[in-house]
């Protein structure tokens, strides 16, 4: 599996290694990439369990250890993100293979922004993905305007029969679903502008079957725009006629292989793992309508963390962050790293 551009070996190899069963034998060659940005505070956004899996809401500044590369750093920015504002996106894939989840997609949706959304503070916008990409609603505090977007998600007519997309005129390029491309623009247009908690949910089965980006640049466009990506598996076991839910290329009905197989659950949890958000999978025990309230709480219970640096020549490119709790028994999630400018 090749990244042609991505994060850093180190810190994808190591996502990959807790994600992707051992006997696959995935190797990852990966380029280093530099990012044009002088950096002089770093910040963080935490979220603390400990082992029965509950939020851990009291923690102190002094509770927290702070490393960059190997190197202990001082934490000269702390506070509870209780009640501060958050920017908030819900990217929706409505490809065919989702047609026969949406439905409970858009209703879940609907409960969810009525729960989370504070009108006086909290800014949201709606998009989809499919074979292509639109914002139905840039970021506004109006649940009116919101439930407004939300109607408008709908399957392309092209895709309503099955999951195999229809055919694409010679040289147009969107065949299938464009979740890195969609996950690179997001990023970068509607989140990096912003300041402040940034986040956003995507409502997908993971799989890519068209983009120009890769995994790996959608990583590092949500980690240069200092976002969650909080993902969601919505896998409809007949969303491809029999349930190909391999990612990108593959042959047979996708056309030829573009990249490397990553199957779409492995996708999502990258996408949150690398940058600090939360993975989960729908399931009978756990519905969609669950999941958003256990985001929901995250969301309202983190950890601002912020720090500059020890080295003042710090190089360009990707360094790695570990940010632990000094209790026992605590899992602490947070973004792996960032990219320094030169």
């Amino acid at each position: 599996m090749k990244f042609p551009e991505s994060i850093s070996r180190r810190g994808v190899f190591l996502s990959l290694a807790s994600v992707l069963p051992a006997s696959r034998g995935c190797l990852l060659a990966l380029q280093d990439t530099k990012f044009s940005a002088d950096v002089k505070v770093v910040n963080l956004l935490a979220t603390v369990r400990d082992k029965h899996g509950q939020l851990v809401r009291t923690l102190d500044q002094d509770d927290f250890l702070l490393e960059e590369d190997g190197r202990p750093q001082t934490i000269r920015y702390f506070a509870r993100e209780t009640d501060l504002p958050l920017v908030l996106g819900l990217m929706v894939d409505t490809s065919g293979s989702q047609r026969r989840v949406l439905d409970e997609e858009r209703d879940a949706s609907h409960a969810f922004l009525e729960q989370v959304l504070r009108e006086d503070k909290d800014a949201t916008f709606i998009a989809h993905f499919d074979r292509e990409i639109a914002v139905l609603q840039e970021q506004t505090s109006s649940r009116e305007k919101l439930e407004a977007a939300l109607a408008l998600l709908e399957v392309p007519m092209q895709d309503r029969g099955g999951g195999q997309p229809a055919p694409v005129p010679r040289g147009q390029r969107n065949a299938g679903t464009l979740l890195y491309d969609a996950v690179v623009q997001i990023s970068g247009k509607l989140m990096q502008p912003q300041q402040g908690r940034k986040a956003f949910i995507v409502l997908s089965d993971g799989v890519d079957n068209g983009s120009q980006q890769t995994l790996g640049r959608a990583i590092k466009a949500s980690l240069v725009a200092d976002t969650l990506i909080y993902s969601i598996l919505f896998a409809d076991p007949h969303g491809y006629g029999g349930g190909n839910r391999r990612g990108p290329g593959g042959g047979g009905r996708w056309g030829p292989p573009r990249h490397e197989h990553i199957d779409g659950k492995t996708v999502l949890q990258l996408l949150s793992k690398e940058t600090g958000g939360g993975f989960f999978e729908v399931t009978k025990t756990e519905p969609l309508s669950l999941i958003y309230l256990r985001i929901q709480e995250e969301l309202r219970n983190q950890y601002s963390v912020g720090y500059t640096p020890d080295r003042v020549d710090i190089s360009a490119g990707y360094h790695k962050i570990r940010l632990t709790v000094r209790k026992k028994g605590m899992v602490v999630r947070t973004r792996d790293g960032y990219y320094a400018g030169q």
